[in-house]
């Protein structure tokens, strides 16, 4: 699978922070709007909106307009993406280290 760097880079800067993720886990559940999505949180309300800009240009969160509600809900896409991408490497680098595991290894004789 062929990840963008540039999409890779902004799903991974996404995932790095706890709130981020703490706000991905609740829309697990279910689309919510940004009120209640800000609610458990001890931050502004502009703060949380910080992250969710963040969120949104990793497209991990998709926002849409009811009236003056903002609705939000989850897009696993990128999350799927780099999840390929890490197993991808982790296949390469477990291949790339048991050869020079055994070019390492005493010989027998």
């Amino acid at each position: 699978m062929i990840v963008k760097e540039s999409t890779l880079d902004q799903t991974l800067i996404a995932l790095a922070d706890p709130t981020r993720r703490s706000i991905l886990r609740r829309l697990l559940q279910s689309e919510a709007r940004v009120t209640e999505i800000a609610a458990p949180f001890d931050i502004s309300l502009n703060s949380v909106s910080k992250h969710i800009r963040i969120l949104e240009r990793a497209k991990l969160v998709q926002r849409q307009k009811n009236g003056r509600e903002h609705v939000l809900s989850l897009a696993p896409e990128p999350l799927d993406e780099a999840a390929a991408w890490i197993d991808e490497q982790r296949t390469l680098w477990s291949s790339r280290l048991s050869e020079l595991d055994s070019l390492l290894s005493p010989k027998e004789k």
